[in-house]
């Protein structure tokens, strides 16, 4: 089995080669605005994937995913998964856009006990962990040394511990480390300048 993994492509997903693969996975932030052109641009490109299946995670950028009545537009060949999981040939995914501010971006918590909640729908029995927001002090770090990802998520992970934790969100930390037992990727595609700088994660399980 073959996943193909990226996130933060902010409408460059035509300029992405992608490599062949049996998933593909968006982390998030498939658009920049988050408009219905944006989005509806994305996902007929998602959908026309030869990959056999497709998991999409939205991203704080992602504004038409808050809307409910936007997810029934969706095609039915991409799985969206907001707060939810999926499990594909014996494999478990579970996915959440949340990220943690009070700012005006989509899905976005205020930290501490309204994002935790979230976070407590994440089963234990998983192989996939898949979020927008990276957690407190793994691959979250910003130019300046600042540390941006979730305390409550980092928490959570001690608990549900998932073989796999995929995320994006901070451009600059674009890379992959393990702490046992799970195996961490920030899949950012752009730098913090947007400019395409990383390739898509390939992962054969």
């Amino acid at each position: 089995m073959r996943l193909v993994c990226l996130s933060d492509t902010h409408n460059f997903h035509h300029d992405i080669a992608i490599p062949d693969g049996d998933i593909l996975i968006h982390a998030g932030d498939c658009t920049d605005g988050g408009t219905r052109n944006e989005t509806e641009n994305f996902l007929k490109w998602l959908s026309n994937q030869p990959h056999t299946h497709k998991i999409l995670v939205p991203g704080n950028h992602d504004f038409y995913f808050e809307k409910p009545e936007q997810i029934g537009k969706v095609p039915e060949n991409i799985n969206l998964l907001i707060d939810r999981g999926i499990e594909i040939e014996g494999l478990k995914f579970w996915g959440s856009p949340v990220t943690p501010g009070m700012e005006n971006w989509a899905f976005n918590k205020e930290r501490g006990a309204q994002i935790r909640n979230h976070w407590n729908l994440i089963p234990k029995e998983i192989n996939f962990l898949i979020t927008h927001t990276p957690p407190y002090g793994i691959l979250d770090e910003i130019s300046s040394g600042i540390k941006l990802g979730c305390e409550e998520l980092a928490h959570i992970l001690n608990i549900v511990q998932p073989e796999y934790h995929l995320f994006g969100h901070i451009h600059h930390a674009a890379g992959s480390m393990k702490q046992s037992p799970t195996h961490f990727f920030n899949l950012s595609i752009l730098d913090e300048r947007h400019r395409v700088i990383h390739s898509p994660v390939v992962l054969d399980i």
